[in-house]
């Protein structure tokens, strides 16, 4: 009996990886004649002579058949290592913020579905080195696969998104390069078919794009369909109570109550609110036959016109706030508010007038930093914090300032930082943005943010009344007539 091992190398795979056996048993792999001699070593035979052809039996080529390229095969290895990884980072990072607090249901999917994806990659990072090595576990080609489609889909969506707007972020510097990497990635997982471990590759195929569409139906639907399709109502109202006489002073306290309901099926944030009282006056003419331009002034002025009546003039007399900015009104939730004024009993208004109005803020739309919106910058502390536009320049404010993201965050890692905006004073009407702009110089372009606040669902709903000052002193004996 020969004490030599027949050992039978096999020819080199389409990697250059050669399959040994010694004795009829599987035995290893060798990348080149040094990995094979240190083989025999392990396996209890040192210093076998390779070019004995009766201790070496060589199959689709000799002992110097080795064309494995190791630096390039390792170089690849690394660098779709260091892909995989940074794209499962990346989705991490992008879908933590909404799979743990996004407001919808689906929303939470969707972010999860992104952390799932990051999980999927980091597992496919770890078996590339199986992959490009001796692949002993069957699957790790088609796990590195699904990773690379996986950060070729994200990516792509990323940069979609981005081409909307074409805004720097600090994101742009990621998911362009990953795309990039993923396509190069793709097509060579594909070139190679590193599926073919798989036992049944057809499942996985199903499986893969089963997956897929189930993620873009839940994006779609919580970015676009429950958006768009929640119906959001408002009830506004105001009215004035019965005028009494105060007891001391030659005063009489008006009430005035206002009621807000949120009637439809989505939550808001208070952007601003306002309510002011104005007393009007007029210049009354008997005749009936006012100047042509008294009455186009008049008209332009406050979009009324009587036949009688002209120079029409309003001067606020009470304002004040039914929210604070940054509170949530519920849907179903209906507050209501009594506010008491005071006007002198020789008043010389004819008519008093009261425009309550609330701007807000759809939450399935976007999110406000609410801990920093409610704080207000008083401007003639904080000049830098100073109202900049036309209708509140000059004028001392409470100007409220916050961060807003959209609700989705692959929206947010696309576009550059946004911010909400309002400027509160009791003698002009609010004042609100949401922009770029953060007080780092430069003015608000109220043109470039319309589609900002389209985006957000913004909109502001009035309540106007209108009472006159005859009929709010008509129960009062010492007030003039």
């Amino acid at each position: 009996m020969s004490i030599r091992p027949w050992v039978v190398v096999e020819a080199p795979d389409d990697r250059g990886l050669r399959r040994v056996t010694v004795g009829g048993s599987p035995a290893g792999s060798a990348w080149s004649l040094r990995e094979l001699r240190k083989l025999l070593d392990r396996l209890g035979y040192p210093g076998v002579d390779v070019e004995d052809s009766a201790s070496v039996c060589w199959r689709g080529g000799d002992s110097g058949s080795w064309p494995d390229r190791a630096v390039r095969r390792r170089a690849t290895m690394v660098v779709m290592m260091a892909g995989l990884i940074a794209a499962g980072i990346l989705n991490v990072v992008i879908g933590w913020p909404d799979a743990s607090s996004a407001l919808t249901f689906a929303q939470r999917i969707a972010g999860a579905v992104l952390v799932l994806s990051g999980v999927v990659q980091g597992a496919g990072a770890v078996l590339v080195p199986d992959h490009w090595g001796r692949r002993e576990f069957g699957a790790s080609g088609a796990i590195v696969l699904l990773g690379a489609f996986i950060a070729l889909a994200v990516n792509s969506l990323l940069f979609l998104l981005w081409l909307e707007e074409k805004e720097i972020t600090p994101y742009l510097f990621a998911f362009a390069p990953l795309w990039c990497w993923s396509m190069w990635a793709c097509v060579l997982l594909i070139r190679e078919k590193s599926w073919k471990g798989l036992p049944h590759p057809n499942k996985f195929v199903a499986g893969f794009y089963a997956t897929a569409l189930l993620s873009a139906v839940s994006l779609a639907y919580s970015t676009v369909y429950q958006p768009t399709t929640a119906p959001l109502r408002f009830s506004l109202t105001a009215e004035f109570g019965r005028a009494r006489q105060d007891r001391s002073l030659p005063f009489v306290h008006v009430p005035l109550k206002l009621s807000v309901k949120n009637t439809g099926d989505v939550s808001v944030y208070v952007i601003v609110s306002d309510f002011s009282v104005y007393g009007r006056t007029a210049r009354y003419s008997e005749s009936g036959d006012p100047s042509t331009r008294a009455w186009k002034e008049s008209f332009r002025a406050s979009e009324e016109a009587e036949r009688h009546i002209d120079a029409l003039s309003y001067q606020r007399l009470s304002s004040g706030r039914m929210y604070d900015p940054g509170d949530v009104l519920e849907a179903g939730q209906e507050d209501t508010l009594v506010h008491v004024f005071e006007i002198p009993r020789d008043v010389p208004y004819d008519l008093l007038d009261v425009d309550l109005q609330i701007t807000y803020m759809r939450k399935d739309r976007g999110r406000i930093d609410v801990d920093h919106y409610r704080e207000p910058y008083l401007s003639w502390r904080h000049p830098r914090y100073a109202c900049r536009t036309a209708e509140c320049k000059g004028t001392d404010t409470l100007t409220y300032f916050a961060r807003v993201r959209h609700n989705n965050n692959l929206v947010n890692v696309t576009r550059a930082p946004l911010y909400v905006t309002a400027f509160w004073s009791p003698t002009k009407r609010p004042v609100y943005s949401v922009s770029s702009f953060h007080f780092a110089g430069g003015s608000i372009d109220y043109g470039a943010q319309k589609r900002e606040l389209k985006k957000f669902g913004i909109s502001t709903r009035h309540a106007t009344a209108e009472v006159s000052v005859a009929e709010l002193l008509r129960f009062i004996p010492s007030a003039p007539r």
